[in-house]
């Protein structure tokens, strides 16, 4: 019988044969410079060498709309970067696969999202900045299915900073909450070393979408026949109009038209928000253009999504990173005047100015709309800026002004856009 330490040595050549193994290096059993560089990158804290695929008996959970909470933040962002990087990890494998994810604050989560460090409970701690940047558990009841980052990493959102991406760790670890082991594609996410994703442009690899359509299926598509707005009712309203390359687009109700003009004449086409916009599933409140960098901000409630152009993927973040007070839920209307570098929100009975040079919003705002918009009464429901002119949209009219002699020119029917 072979003593306990010779069994002991001859495990951890086997564990070290199997690690080689998976990163295709020279299987010695050894830890040859090139495998001690290997260990030192910053990577996932779950085992390389046991299986690199699907966990044994391949557990999954039973349901396919899945609840989380976040029970423990990061004092490096805040709670808004944290919520908002973990949303779009999970929208990665939510897109790629028939998943729902249900945020829940209190009570029992089937995936529950902590910062730790150091010795936290699990038998697997942390080792302090660098190396193990987090760890999830595989599919189950109690903690399985939780996700721990260790909270002596720097986590950042973005590039620019120095520390580790939030969104791209969580990604990962999510495959592992979901039942997926690591792989030894080195393009998939499930590969086992930190590289930094981009959330705005960031696809699922193949390698992943078909790992988590084996375990929960294809995801499918609901086909709802769109309610067509009549716009040429008398009392036809908008609900946003903004400026995209040579388009002017209207938004109604989820359903969209863009009308394209020329000198001479004008064309018109038309289709559902889903088919143009296919990121954003809520009907649109807001939108505006900066032509300088050909985009549009487009605003859904507490959100804003950043487009670039129609028929591709966009991207969203907070409307508070504007610096609205808290007390702002959603924006009415948006427009941005070019030669002043402004940019108008309407919300209510108030608008405000944002400085969009200096990332920060003017003082002395909000101020109530009529003392600065003359003929205005209720809600601004849409605005564009076109030729120099502002259209403020309330309800079935629009009311034109010039933005140099700040005063009201002309009242138009809204459905006049369309040639009702």
């Amino acid at each position: 019988m072979r003593s306990r330490s010779k069994r002991h040595a001859d495990l951890k050549k086997e564990k070290i044969r199997a690690m080689q193994h998976f990163f295709d290096l020279k299987e010695s059993g050894l830890l040859d410079w090139k495998s001690q560089d290997v260990m030192r990158e910053a990577r996932c804290g779950v085992p390389d060498v046991e299986n690199f695929s699907f966990y044994p008996g391949r557990p999954k959970w039973k349901r396919n709309t899945i609840t989380y909470r976040i029970a423990r933040y990061t004092p490096d962002l805040s709670r808004e970067e944290v919520e908002n990087s973990l949303r779009l990890a999970l929208k990665i494998w939510s897109e790629a696969a028939a998943l729902k994810f249900v945020q829940v604050k209190h009570g029992t989560a089937d995936i529950t999202f902590s910062f730790k460090s150091k010795a936290h409970g699990d038998f697997f701690p942390f080792d302090g900045p660098g190396g193990v940047l987090a760890h999830a558990f595989e599919p189950g009841e109690g903690i399985g299915g939780d996700v721990h980052f260790d909270d002596d990493e720097t986590w950042t959102v973005g590039r620019g900073r120095p520390g580790y991406n939030l969104f791209t760790v969580a990604a990962h670890e999510l495959g592992h909450s979901l039942g997926l082991s690591h792989s030894r594609d080195p393009a998939a996410l499930m590969y086992p070393e930190y590289k930094f994703l981009n959330a705005a442009t960031y696809n699922l690899p193949r390698d992943d979408t078909l790992g988590i359509q084996a375990l929960y299926g294809k995801k499918t598509k609901q086909q709802k026949t769109p309610v067509i707005p009549n716009k040429c009712d008398p009392n036809f309203s908008l609900d946003a109009v903004t400026v995209l390359g040579k388009e002017i687009i209207f938004f109604k109700n989820s359903y969209m038209w863009m009308r394209t003009n020329w000198k001479t004449h004008w064309r018109l086409r038309e289709g559902p928000q889903s088919v143009f916009l296919p990121s954003i599933t809520s009907p649109v409140d807001a939108a505006y253009n900066i032509p300088s960098k050909r985009v549009v901000y487009v605003f859904t409630g507490p959100k804003y999504w950043v487009v670039q152009k129609l028929e591709s993927k966009s991207y969203y973040s907070s409307i508070y990173e504007f610096g609205f007070p808290e007390t702002v839920k959603q924006i009415d209307a948006a427009v941005h005047v070019i030669e002043r570098g402004k940019t108008y929100f309407f919300s209510g009975d108030y608008y405000f100015s944002y400085d969009e040079k200096r990332s920060l919003m003017d003082r002395g705002f909000p101020r109530k709309i009529h003392m600065d918009w003359p003929g205005i009464v209720g809600k601004v429901d849409a605005a564009f800026e076109l030729n120099g002119h502002v259209h403020l949209f309330c309800r079935s009219k629009a009311f034109i002004f010039s933005h140099q002699k700040r005063r009201l020119l002309y009242i138009m029917n809204t459905n006049a856009w369309f040639g009702c």
